[in-house]
């Protein structure tokens, strides 16, 4: 139960009143950087701004209350904004709730049975791929509002996306596109500026001030561009009651695929900035208290009408530089959104939508690593290539659910080929055999011609069968030796073919004998009866007493 506690409860026995102020300035900084990514968020995934706040709000809180992580900010990502806007455009957002709450009970689940670990079976290859492909939806679904096009509807699937725009781009906005770039302009120039500046100055992020620049502009001068205001109408700052979604048992069959989907990225990119704030601060998180924390955030969001959240690397990393140390910084984040929530969120829907998009082009463009999935592409094997290449078309032209399935089954197809070929089965060879080279014939052991001793290297299981098969026997042979001691696993499937293997052996009136069996294949052929078929006598420790024991037996049969 230690690996489900908590670090909240872990942290007060050492704690300071010095770390508090520290806790409490990181929590209000990333509170400041958290907020016009999540109302940016709320809207790409095709929501009202006030939802990104209650996820970020509420998921965050339990994120940071039960998690396993003693610096992880959750709340929501780029990464989900494909998903959640698809699930809008096929379900509304009474699925999307429904989805949100599904996928955190599969996220406490997941970390009630201990499946912490099992994340790290995800290969790298999937994850770049699709991490990939986010950020090009991501990227290419903000084009609207950054040109300022002129659309009733933009299509959810990529390519008709792509041709949606080319068909608008005669609609685009000049003023909307320069107010655009020139907020993208502050975001990347802000922060070689910080660097001089002192104290909570040089914390401020460029997507703030940019944010805060572009609406004082557009205000003032009574710029025509489109802002929250003028396209969700009022916004409201009242704080969200908890409501149950209607469901019934056709909704929980159409939605598993999409909340499997989204506990998955979840529990995937939680971990992952788990591990990175690890390294930060010297410390280990709980991986499956951090999955309990996930999936009661989750759970918690959808009830108060939040979306999918999980732990945002970003906002992690800046908690963790500004001293943040415990989850009460992660609490005084959520404190901080709340305050914004109630007091200012009236003056958000002065904000251009140019400029939200913005942010989000400049998020889209720093969270892929491209550097990295050239280098795959370059160096990597070529079955690793194809996975990557397929998870990342598949998550730009259909959607993530199909990329993450047909990702994990190629990867394990291609696995299970490259773990079949190191599967081997080779025969010794006889000092007399006229194909043994010269000085080999001293490294032989001098075999009678009716003893065979095949040696099987590597795991044997169902793809690796027919090395089994490779086994033979001639006139002369009445013993054959079979060597194990490079096999480390076998399956049913091949523990079937070797039985096959022995029962014909022993009924032509020969006999098989196993040497040097290791414990997981020894265990499974006691365990399936194969031991008592082929006889206990029959098994050796060693190669050495197994062929002592095959000359004793050929010399009496002669």
């Amino acid at each position: 139960m230690n690996e489900l506690k908590p670090k909240l409860f872990e942290i007060f026995k050492d704690y300071s009143g010095k770390q508090l102020v520290k806790d409490v300035i990181a929590g209000i900084i990333v509170g400041i950087i958290a907020l016009p990514l999540s109302i940016a968020l709320a809207i790409a995934s095709g929501v009202g701004p006030e939802q990104g706040l209650y996820t970020a709000i509420v998921a965050g809180f339990f994120i940071a209350v039960f998690g396993g992580s003693r610096v992880q900010i959750g709340g929501p990502t780029a990464a989900f904004v494909v998903i959640i806007y698809g699930i809008i455009a096929k379900y509304g957002t009474g699925g999307l709730t429904v989805a949100t709450i599904m996928a955190g009970l599969i996220l406490v689940l997941f970390g009630v049975f201990h499946f912490g670990s099992l994340i790290k079976y995800i290969p790298y290859t999937i994850t770049c791929g699709f991490t990939c492909g986010i950020a090009v939806t991501l990227f290419v679904g903000q084009l609207k509002d950054f040109f300022g096009l002129e659309m009733e509807k933009v299509p959810s699937e990529f390519v008709e996306k792509l041709i949606a725009y080319g068909k608008a781009v005669g609609t685009t906005n000049p003023v909307a596109l320069a107010l655009g770039v020139g907020a993208v302009l502050i975001m990347l120039i802000w922060p070689k500026l910080t660097k001089k500046l002192p104290g909570f100055f040089g914390a401020i992020p460029g997507s703030l001030l940019a944010i805060v620049i572009t609406t004082v502009v557009a205000a003032l001068a009574k710029l025509p561009v489109n802002t929250i205001g003028s396209v969700y109408g009022e916004l409201s700052s009242k704080f969200p009651t908890p409501q149950l979604p209607k469901v019934d048992f056709e909704m929980i069959q159409e939605l598993i695929r999409p909340a499997f989907t989204i506990a998955i990225l979840a529990g995937i990119e939680s971990l992952l900035s788990a591990v990175v704030s690890d390294g930060m601060i010297g410390d280990t998180h709980k991986s499956n208290a951090e999955l309990v924390g996930q999936g009661l955030g989750n759970i918690f969001s959808g009830l108060f009408g939040g979306i999918p959240a999980t732990g945002a690397i970003a906002r992690t990393a800046a908690n963790v530089r500004n001293g943040g140390r415990t989850p009460i910084a992660g609490i005084m984040h959520c404190v901080t959104l709340t305050a914004v929530l109630i007091l200012l969120m009236p003056i958000a829907s002065y904000i251009p939508m140019t400029t939200l998009a913005a942010v989000l082009l400049v998020v889209a463009a720093g969270m892929a690593d491209w550097k990295a999935f050239g280098r795959l592409v370059k160096k990597a094997p070529k079955s690793d290539v194809i996975i990557l290449m397929v998870t990342f078309l598949l998550t730009v032209i259909f959607d993530l659910v199909i990329a993450i399935e047909v990702g994990v089954v190629l990867a394990a197809l291609f696995f299970m080929k490259r773990m079949s070929d190191t599967t081997g089965v080779s025969a010794w060879k006889y000092t007399d055999d006229p194909d043994v080279t010269p000085g080999e014939a001293e490294k032989l052991h001098a075999l009678p011609r009716s003893i065979k001793v095949y040696e099987i290297s590597g795991p044997l299981f169902f793809a690796a069968t027919d090395r089994i098969l490779k086994i033979g026997v001639d006139e002369k042979t009445k013993i054959v030796i079979v060597r194990m001691r490079a096999v480390t696993a076998i399956d049913a499937s091949a523990l079937k073919t070797l039985e096959e293997l022995a029962l014909s052996i022993m009924k032509e009136g020969k006999k098989i004998v196993f040497s040097h069996v290791n414990e997981q294949p020894l265990k499974a052929m006691e365990k399936a009866g194969f031991v008592n078929i082929v006889g206990e006598e029959n098994f050796k420790p060693d190669i050495v007493k197994a062929l002592e024991y095959a000359e004793s037996i050929a010399g009496q049969k002669d």
